[in-house]
């Protein structure tokens, strides 16, 4: 059977146009904000996010919630806020904060996982929240239609309040002094990369998903200089990755969220080499 007709027969099932669909939403979400973090310096959020939410799926699994996003979202929203607050405290630098609460948000999840076992393959447990599925059967029905509903909020947010984003992105003293809230945004923000990351965990993983918001906004910065020009390329750049990290999946059994990463890398190495020729 040749790729052509192992795809056509893929995609013959629900599971599999689920898959993609989740994957093209998440990733398209990602790049949105990932130019806003990268030129704020605040990349290291989505990473300690990622620790914050696995510290989250270990308590939901302990206490057996069915529906474990009424645990993991509201905690790792939280932890975006204070994240943001204690980043602004003169006593605890950004750096230091997030140091603080994610190595610990790992650490403990990891211990209680392995006090209070809810099976008996702890280790796979673990290898599968923070490095996402090692296969798309995992998506339930639920997965995709929060995904649905938190992407369309993330979409419909940025649309909105698009200039408001972008002013603070470049100049926030000069925000501030037009009348921006610029406080708050970055608070929304961080609220939306955490709203991001927790959607993503089941298909890329908690530790990887972080690079679905960075890798696509520091390829599109190789090339383009504009504002939009990055988020339009990064929004293209990652959706396509994105399906032919899932396409990949398919054709050689490799673990999705790990071959959407590597599809990442691949682009952001062409845009690298693209830039310095340009220049």
């Amino acid at each position: 059977m040749n790729i052509a007709d192992k795809l056509s027969m893929y995609f013959q099932y629900d599971f599999v146009k689920n898959a993609l669909v989740v994957g093209i939403l998440i990733a398209l979400c990602s790049s949105l904000f990932g130019a806003t973090l990268v030129l704020k310096r605040f990349s290291f959020i989505g990473d300690g996010l990622s620790h914050v939410a696995f510290g989250s799926m270990a308590i939901a699994a302990i206490l057996k919630f069915t529906n474990n996003m009424l645990i993991i979202l509201p905690l790792t929203v939280l932890s975006a806020v204070v994240l943001l607050s204690l980043g602004q405290n003169a006593k605890i630098k950004g750096d230091a904060a997030v140091a603080m609460i994610s190595v610990s948000s790992l650490g403990l999840g990891y211990m209680l996982m392995n006090i209070f076992p809810t099976s008996s393959n702890v280790s796979g447990d673990v290898c599968s929240t923070l490095f996402g599925s090692t296969s798309i059967l995992t998506l339930t029905k639920t997965d995709v239609v929060l995904c649905f509903m938190l992407s369309g909020a993330v979409i419909v947010f940025f649309l909105l309040f698009y200039n408001k984003i972008f002013s603070v992105t470049f100049d926030e003293s000069f925000a501030r002094a037009t009348g921006i809230r610029a406080g708050l945004y970055n608070i929304l923000v961080a609220v939306i990369v955490a709203v991001i990351i927790v959607v993503a965990m089941n298909l890329v993983g908690s530790l990887l998903t972080s690079a679905l918001i960075i890798f696509p906004a520091l390829s599109a910065m190789r090339v383009f200089k504009s504002f939009k020009s990055v988020i339009i390329c990064s929004a293209i750049t990652s959706v396509l990755c994105a399906a032919a990290g899932i396409i990949l999946h398919l054709i050689t059994a490799t673990p999705i969220g790990s071959t959407i990463v590597a599809a990442n890398l691949a682009v952001f190495a062409v845009f690298f080499i693209s830039g310095k020729i340009r220049r």
